[in-house]
């Protein structure tokens, strides 16, 4: 998840980390020491790895110290705002090939977007891009199911007036969960940029309510490391 799945889903991003989202069951924790043991993985910030801190949502930061991955920051993390438990990111997950490193898993292109949903400014150009990639990748190919998928999510103005005029019926059966469709259809840009923004601030502040307590929480650990 994070920059590294951005990049290998064609939205470019440069990305110092590696993101990754995972199960928290006693046998994959113990899987996951082994591995960041073989890395020389410390932890840096709080809180220490621990299935408690996963369940709540919170991220668990490392810097490696193995040659020939010095000084690479992992950061894990198994809850995220807006998306679904593991099983389910698990079962939805995309599978890809990569050159002598073989088959990975990524979060699904809609988990991601979901999950980069979030107060940061560099998270929503992402988004935008993410979604036109995936457009150009399918325009040619798409089902119904797709294009629900980019009514739903897409947040570049002309490209949704296009996908409301060219898919006028499943745009009506979409409005009901996006009304700013209702601008894509009726062609006011105006009134469609208003509500895209709309959009994000509310997302946003919902990022920011759903981090509150959590920081709250990071903010006692530092105090008591540190006294």
């Amino acid at each position: 998840m994070g920059g590294q799945a951005c990049i290998l889903y064609g939205g470019a991003e440069f990305s110092r980390d590696i993101d990754l989202s995972v199960g928290i069951d006693a046998t994959n924790l113990a899987a996951i020491r082994k591995a960041l043991d073989s890395l020389r993985a410390e932890t840096i910030f709080v809180p220490s790895l621990g299935e408690a801190v996963l369940r709540q949502g919170h991220t668990c930061h490392f810097r490696c110290h193995a040659d020939g991955v010095e000084g690479l920051r992992i950061d894990l993390m198994s809850k995220m705002r807006g998306c679904p438990d593991f099983g389910y990111l698990w079962e939805r997950r995309s599978i890809i090939s990569l050159p002598e490193i073989g088959e990975i898993g990524l979060l699904s292109l809609a988990d991601l977007i979901q999950a980069k949903k979030t107060q940061r400014e560099k998270d929503w150009p992402m988004i935008s891009r993410l979604v036109e990639t995936d457009i150009a990748q399918n325009i040619k190919k798409a089902d119904e199911q797709k294009i629900i998928f980019w009514l739903k999510e897409c947040r570049t103005p002309a490209m949704l007036i296009q996908l409301a005029e060219e898919n006028g019926e499943l745009c009506k059966k979409v409005m009901s969960s996006r009304p700013l469709l209702v601008a894509a259809l009726d062609k006011n840009i105006k009134e469609l940029e208003s509500g895209l923004l709309e959009e994000e601030m509310k997302e946003r502040e919902q990022d920011r309510q759903y981090w509150q307590p959590l920081k709250k929480e990071l903010e006692q650990w530092r105090l008591n490391r540190n006294a």
